[in-house]
């Protein structure tokens, strides 16, 4: 009786440590997409634009 009661706790232990991992990942795959949507947001306005930090050839002496 006491190994039947010990692998009844060892299971409901595992399953709530996969419900936790699960909600982790939801968390985490919800913060990926928000950021990714504000960044698609955000990005028509700030990249591609014209303007180059340093010129593409070296010049001329």
């Amino acid at each position: 009786m006491y190994e039947y009661e010990f692998q009844q706790l060892r299971a409901a232990d595992l399953i709530r440590r996969a419900d936790h991992e699960r909600q982790v990942r939801e968390a985490a795959r919800a913060r990926r997409a928000a950021r990714r949507e504000a960044a698609e947001g955000s990005a028509e306005h700030e990249s591609h634009s014209r303007r180059f930090r340093r010129p593409r050839s070296a010049r001329a002496a």
